[in-house]
């Protein structure tokens, strides 16, 4: 078990951990080469262009203005000067809530740790009852200030359960402002919002097989006949990822087109070769341009068979489309209502938002989806259970104690202090750290197996399932086993009368452990957050070895968004921990405030600086957090009441069985007040907003956008291209005035206040392609399948999402 000077050994190493990453980041952040990794939602944004810098080639490189080392530490204050108001507008409504839940966090823990310290600790420490155990059990000195320290049928046990309805009421308290605060953050927003896709479409599963009818005409007729006066268009959806892969396979072939028509303009007198074996490292030597060229030629062959058999196979259409409205109004009825008598069929809920469409989950049929939900279900548990085992290794390395006595042989190695130290301060928080490193992508991959289609619900459940990973692991697993190894010889050489006793004294000492882990993870771990190590290597080494065209640099500079999954379910164990030793050891609740503070900074920096989120789901989210801090809560209160009764105080813990109901009875409270703004749209607000939209935009307008909005990916354009003049250029752009600073301008370091001419002009990525567009059927009856080719051409142009001042021509093939 960790002593006070393991701790102190864990805390130096960790604070100085988190310093040399902090130093480390304030003087990476204002190099110039660096700046595309740690302000890329400035330049995805398109308010940042290029780092000012000093000189001609090294000031490219390196910041040569040496006033701003001097302050290094601004990055602090600029983090907080952005208003929650221009966050939501730069950042959107998911970062800003999520933001919210620190300072929730802060709220919550800041009055109850003044309060635990200045009550609890004098109690806990008057009676001395571990100086009697001491023989028996492992003790150390920070267990004297828990519970654990109380003599049995203490009357100083009703204080611990004044403080725990204390701490359940303010913890409701903040919880309902909150809910309710965010509640009406989410109603804003999607008012203050302008004409979005999801907002007049509903996406509609498990549509009924009719004989002698298509999918897509049982779609039309349904809602044709039961929304007769709102119904405007539907899109099918298609079995069609064979088809992705093929078009994902033909974007590297272009990539590397693009690639050698660069080096072939470059250097004109000399054509660049390849060899066609494997990677190019045996076979017979052609030339590059010609042999990608014929590459994509038989690909695009390959795409139009594929999309012609998808098309014509009537098994292709699965049993789901995408139908939309008119009208707000018209799309919140059907999205809120049941369709059929039958309620297996004609199921409809929210569109996600077209960026937040997961599209290959969308052929999955209804069955498969409760087969898939089943097996997952049964893996998740198999997994939980299954890392049980380096969980209890972890334990092993966390209580040297209990092995010195079971084991005496190893106490010549473990009681060298500097090990000792080590391994029991440190090591244990690392090394679950390490354990839990790769279970996100684990349980990422479930949840897709599992059929969502929504990014976002696959992140939510995702979250879920590792919230429920740590919460049996790493908090119940560490506290039982824990428990187990800390008083290994207790258990052994004792009755089992005594084992209820050995394990209510021994769970209040598991603090020390979870201090460890805290340390580890939320002090070094946050810092390492906003160091940005990986993607600050893999962006320059793809710079340096992959990066080919402007596609590739702005790939290579993708921040990626906040990493919901792991971060929320991480954000709970914190919310848990600091409720559940709130009363039994208050000790702890001074390394969760550092946490809490540090990673609101931390966090703050990077939703304005870095991350961009990859869609918008209204802060969905939040019902979620609230009821995992109402099981915190529940958690608390009960384990308070076992331990309660291992210490014999009968008389004492009927008081405490009430609190559980009434925190039950709060969260079923918020749950029918709040949750609808999340699962529902108000008829009231949706009338409002179309009553807005009518006297401004007409319903041809409407249909035209609503048409393409959800267009399959299937229909999606892929290229046959001949290149003319691309161009990239590796090196750092040159010098460009930044844009004028406003609340929303890059905060960015300024490295010179200068201007600078630069001898080489700046070279920008232009193409000029041939691309054929196929579409089927007219806007307002998208997808009825008439294979009749005729002679219409389409012509127009687009800007495209990877070369914004390139135009793209389109012929449009009609069928």
């Amino acid at each position: 078990m960790a002593t006070l000077s393991d701790i102190g050994v864990s805390a130096f190493i960790n604070i100085l951990g988190a310093f040399a990453f902090l130093l480390a980041f304030a003087l990476l952040r204002i190099q110039p080469i660096n700046d595309r990794v740690y302000f890329p939602k400035w330049y995805i944004s398109g308010k940042r262009s290029a780092p000012r810098h000093v000189g001609y080639f090294v000031g490219k490189f390196v910041n040569l203005n040496f006033k701003t080392y001097l302050t290094f530490l601004n990055w602090m204050p600029q983090a907080m000067k952005m208003s929650e108001a221009n966050i939501i507008e730069h950042a959107g409504l998911d970062s800003a809530v999520f933001l919210r839940i620190y300072t929730l966090g802060l709220k919550i823990f800041a009055p109850t740790a003044i309060v635990a310290l200045l009550v609890l600790i004098p109690v806990n420490v008057s009676d001395g009852i571990l100086f009697f155990l001491r023989k028996d059990l492992v003790v150390s000195d920070i267990d004297k200030l828990s519970i654990s320290n109380i003599k049995p049928k203490s009357w100083k046990f009703f204080v611990h359960i004044a403080m725990e309805y204390l701490f359940t009421f303010w913890t409701c308290f903040m919880l309902y402002k909150e809910y309710g605060r965010v509640a009406a953050m989410r109603l804003k927003f999607l008012a203050s919002q302008d004409r979005h896709a999801e907002q007049f479409t509903v996406l509609v599963r498990n549509v009924p097989h009719e004989s002698k009818r298509s999918i897509t005409d049982s779609v039309e007729n349904f809602f044709k006949k039961n929304h007769p006066d709102h119904y405007l268009c539907h899109q099918a959806v298609y079995n069609a990822n064979k088809f992705a892969k093929l078009v994902r396979k033909r974007a590297r072939l272009q990539n590397w087109l693009d690639y050698n028509q660069l080096k072939f303009e470059r250097n004109p007198e000399k054509r660049p070769t390849k060899k066609k074996g494997f990677l190019g490292l045996w076979g017979e030597r052609v030339d590059s341009i010609d042999f990608y060229k014929q590459q994509l030629k038989e690909f695009d062959r390959r795409l139009t068979m594929e999309r012609e058999r998808i098309l014509k196979d009537s098994k292709s259409i699965m049993p789901a489309a995408f139908v939309s409205f008119n009208s707000r109004c018209g799309a919140a009825v059907c999205a809120q209502t049941q369709q059929s008598k039958n309620p297996t069929l004609w199921l409809t809920n929210w569109a996600p938002e077209p960026r937040d469409v997961y599209w290959n989950n969308l052929s999955i049929s209804f069955f498969s989806l409760s087969l898939r939900k089943l097996l997952i279900s049964v893996a998740v548990f198999a997994l939980v259970f299954f890392y049980m085992i380096p969980i209890a290794f972890v334990q092993s390395l966390a209580n040297l104690e209990g092995l010195e006595k079971v084991a005496p042989f190893l106490r010549p190695l473990i009681e060298w202090s500097v090990i000792k130290s080590f391994l029991q301060g440190f090591l244990p928080g690392l090394a679950l750290k390490v354990f839990l490193f790769v279970l996100p992508s684990i349980l990422m991959f479930m949840s897709k197996i599992e059929g969502h289609v929504a990014l976002s619900v696959l992140e939510r459940r995702t979250a879920a399932k590792y919230y429920y990973f740590m919460l049996v692991n790493v908090f119940l697993g560490s506290i039982v086993a824990g428990t187990a190894f800390q008083q290994l010889h207790a258990f052994l050489h004792q009755s089992a009368t005594q084992i209820p006793r050995n394990i209510g004294v021994s769970i209040p000492m598991k603090a020390t452990f979870f201090i460890t882990y805290i340390m580890v993870d939320g002090w070094a771990g946050i810092a390492g957050e906003i160091l940005r190590l990986k993607p600050l290597v893999i962006f320059h080494l793809k710079n340096m070895f992959l990066v080919k065209t402007e596609r590739d640099v702005e790939r290579a500079m993708d921040p990626g968004s906040v990493d919901f999954p792991e971060t929320l379910p991480s954000l709970q164990l914190y919310f848990l921990l600091g409720i559940v030793y709130a009363v039994v050891t208050p000790i702890l609740l001074p390394f969760i405030l550092v946490f809490f503070a540090f990673a609101y900074l931390v966090y703050r920096h990077q939703v304005i600086n870095v991350y961009n989120q990859r869609y918008e789901s209204c802060a969905a989210f939040w019902p979620h957090v609230h009821g995992r801090i109402i099981a915190s809560l529940v958690i608390s209160q009960l384990l308070l009441m076992g331990l309660l009764s291992t210490k014999k105080a009968a008389k004492s813990t009927p008081f405490l069985v009430v609190l559980p109901l009434l925190t039950l009875t709060f969260h079923k409270y918020c749950k029918s007040r709040f949750e609808p703004a999340f699962r529902k749209y108000p008829i009231e607000e949706a009338m409002e907003k179309d009553l807005q939209d009518r006297s401004s935009e007409s319903d041809a307008n409407l249909k035209a956008y609503l048409a393409d909005a959800y267009l399959h990916p299937i229909f999606h354009s892929f290229e046959e291209i001949e290149l003319e003049d691309v161009k990239v250029d590796k090196k750092p752009p040159p010098d460009s005035p930044s844009p004028p600073l406003s609340e929303l301008s890059s905060p960015s370091p300024t490295h010179d206040a200068k201007d600078h001419k630069e001898d080489e002009p700046s070279q920008t990525s232009q193409t000029s392609h041939n691309i054929q567009h196929y579409e089927v059927g007219q806007p307002g009856d998208l997808f009825h399948y008439q294979y009749e080719q005729t002679s219409h051409v389409y012509h127009y142009d687009f800007e495209s999402q990877y070369h914004h001042d390139s135009q793209y021509q389109h012929n449009g093939y009609h069928y």
